[in-house]
């Protein structure tokens, strides 16, 4: 009901802008026991993916909490996880403003943010602090400056810091926004980051006395058979989860619409059948062995369930979340376990 009587304001404002007032809207409403919100996650269809064990299967997508800064706030939506970043080794602002862009008649975002950080010691800093108990994934990704050759050292750092924090962590390897980074999706690219960070993954399980699994992030602009060779790393290699998909570079479904021409990724309702097709074909090669994650343009229990039935074991919301705001949360994760309910 708050989001519903703010979000003619918000809507008034540049999208960044308003993300930074909504964000620490919501933090504040928190503290002060926003009325509405259950404060705990709702319960629902409990899932086990990756060793772990999610209350309800619907998550926050990475990319609105950055730096980890709100994620006591978040949680009171009701996820059954979270997951936080994109963060790099250091510090760095992102592309110029403005670099967000509101289709409102397609329930659409077109960001260039370009992986704004305030690098991976705040992060760590900013979760140690929280009283967040679930499930929480950090995503990491590499500095813009970094060239792509030594991408594995920044994610290499990346999981060392983030390690002891995480529940799970995520490679982004497939934002438009920084320049080649989707080449780490090529089988050979691929492989030579995957081995190191699975040797890594498995030192640090044995450092820490615990496994963190480690999820992939690919886009939803790959064919058939990319997906398919990505598939096949991802077994090779031990990688605990995929998700599908990140944003999209291409402008279907936003053809003629004012922003449809910015540079950037494409988020929303016309993503959603690009990564409900990727989820289905990597469904298909993986046959079961990974689990997958699934992401983009979900603004419905419907949407949801179109990702589980594609043979995805969880979703995230982004994007459905500007435009519906928390009440998505509680309508999912109800309308997922609606059927089991009936059933019985």
């Amino acid at each position: 009901m708050l989001y519903e009587l703010a979000r003619p304001f918000l809507f008034h404002m540049d999208a960044e802008t308003a993300h930074e007032l909504a964000l620490p809207s919501f933090k504040l409403l928190h503290r002060l026991g926003l009325p509405g919100l259950p404060g705990k996650a709702i319960p629902g269809t409990r899932v086990t993916a990756m060793g772990l064990e999610f209350p309800n299967p619907v998550g926050l997508a990475a990319g609105l909490d950055k730096n980890g800064e709100f994620i006591d706030a978040l949680a009171a939506f009701g996820f059954g996880f979270i997951e936080v970043g994109t963060v790099t080794p250091r510090p760095q602002p992102g592309n110029p403003r403005p670099r967000m862009f509101r289709i409102v008649e397609r329930k659409a975002i077109i960001n260039r943010l370009g992986f704004n950080s305030a690098g991976v010691e705040r992060v760590v800093e900013n979760v140690r602090r929280t009283r967040y108990g679930g499930i929480l994934g950090i995503n990491i990704g590499k500095n813009f400056d970094t060239p792509l050759e030594r991408a594995v050292d920044d994610y290499l750092a990346g999981l060392e810091r983030v390690y002891p924090l995480a529940s799970y962590v995520t490679v982004n390897i497939s934002s438009p926004n920084t320049k080649n980074l989707r080449d780490l999706q090529q089988a050979a690219a691929l492989g030579a980051l995957l081995a190191p960070l699975a040797r890594a993954r498995d030192r640090l399980a044995r450092q820490h006395g615990r496994r963190v699994p480690l999820a992939v992030k690919i886009a939803p602009d790959l064919d058939d058979q990319a997906l398919a060779a990505i598939a096949n790393a991802l077994v090779e290699f031990g990688i605990d989860a995929v998700i599908a998909t990140n944003t999209t570079v291409s402008r279907q479904g936003v053809e003629g619409s004012l922003h449809a021409n910015q540079a950037g990724g494409l988020s929303g309702a016309p993503l959603r059948p690009l990564a409900t097709a990727a989820v289905r074909t990597l469904a298909a090669a993986l046959r079961g062995r990974v689990p997958i994650i699934g992401v983009g343009g979900i603004m419905s229990a419907a949407d949801a369930r179109e990702k589980l039935d594609a043979g995805a074991s969880l979703v995230q919301l982004y994007t459905g979340l500007v435009y519906r705001g928390p009440v998505l949360v509680r309508e999912i994760v109800s309308g997922l376990a609606a059927p089991a309910v009936q059933a019985a």
